[in-house]
């Protein structure tokens, strides 16, 4: 039988205290999940997940990418860029037709989808354009919609009301809704940590992006340092490098992010799985590009011990 949903101050009140005991140094389950909730299939834990975005294919159709990734030997695919009428595999204005389609086209290739990134969402004119995306997530089957940011200094506040409430609407459809820095006013780990205070819903989670936290401080922010601010708020990572002045078009491994110190802290901060997703390598042809996301792969395997 089906639990009854948790009312949304009892999941605001945990949520609360589960931000408390990370601050204070306790062990926070990644989950988020509340004793009477079945879990969300992105929190289940089935290890890591490591996987690739579709961004180094993201001059082709996505099915080029997916290909790719099978060859790879990846079961495990994020959506973003590709060769399509609104440049990105699912977007706001994919129909529900093309987005289910493009489930299918996963599932055929025995890919799971774990997030969905359709570019930036107006979140300052109402939840209208997040819940489409919302939609086209659950169409397509995966099991999640990752944001790049909540507005802009003048907008947050009634921005993060805004995720808030279409968090309960993802909710329903059994949808969790992450958060990557990508700079703005959820650039760093404080204003993430921050931002998930105000949305203050279980299935609000974090995806890291130590690259990012480089490339939008112009290397002055160490993403080491940067991530112990988000501890027990992470439950994925979007594996991605940098290389100063502004580069992070590269194969991880190959930059200034200390990978093995990265995730000694994410593990102290209870990562114990969960996604792990490549998002960018060298550029090249399609031979290339493969090699190094192969490359990648095994990096990213080595790192967390399962190779």
């Amino acid at each position: 039988m089906t639990s009854l949903p948790t009312p949304p101050h009892n999941r605001r009140q945990f949520l609360a205290r589960s931000v408390s005991a990370a601050t204070a140094g306790l062990f926070l389950s990644p989950s988020f999940a509340l004793a009477d909730e079945p879990l969300l299939p992105y929190f289940e834990n089935r290890g890591w997940l490591v996987g690739c975005w579709t961004r180094p294919w993201a001059a082709f159709d996505y099915r080029v990418g997916m290909d790719a990734m099978v060859e790879a030997g990846f079961k495990y695919v994020a959506l973003t860029g590709a060769k399509t009428r609104t440049k990105r595999v699912i977007a706001v204005d994919t129909t529900l037709e093309e987005a289910a389609t493009v489930g299918e086209e996963a599932k055929q290739r025995g890919l799971t989808i774990t997030n969905v990134y359709g570019g930036g969402v107006a979140l300052e004119k109402g939840p209208q354009d997040l819940r489409k995306l919302i939609d086209n997530c659950q169409a397509a089957g995966g099991l999640s919609v990752l944001l790049s940011g909540i507005g802009n200094e003048q907008t947050y506040e009634a921005c993060c009301r805004t995720v808030a409430e279409c968090c309960d609407y993802a909710a329903e459809k059994r949808i969790a809704i992450v958060l990557k820095p990508h700079g703005g006013t959820t650039g760093t780990g404080p204003q993430i940590r921050d931002a998930a205070g105000r949305v203050n819903r279980p299935n609000f989670t974090v995806m890291y992006d130590p690259g990012n936290i480089f490339y939008y401080s112009e290397g002055k922010v160490n993403p080491v340092e940067d991530v112990k601010a988000v501890a027990g708020l992470v439950t994925g990572v979007s594996v991605k490098d940098y290389l100063p002045p502004n580069n992070v078009a590269l194969t991880p491994g190959a930059g200034n992010v200390d990978f093995p110190a990265l995730f000694a802290e994410l593990r102290r901060g209870g990562l114990k799985g969960g996604p792990l997703m490549i998002e960018m390598v060298n550029p090249g042809d399609p031979d290339q590009t493969l090699d190094e996301v192969k490359k990648a792969k095994r990096f990213v395997e080595q790192l967390v011990g399962i190779a």
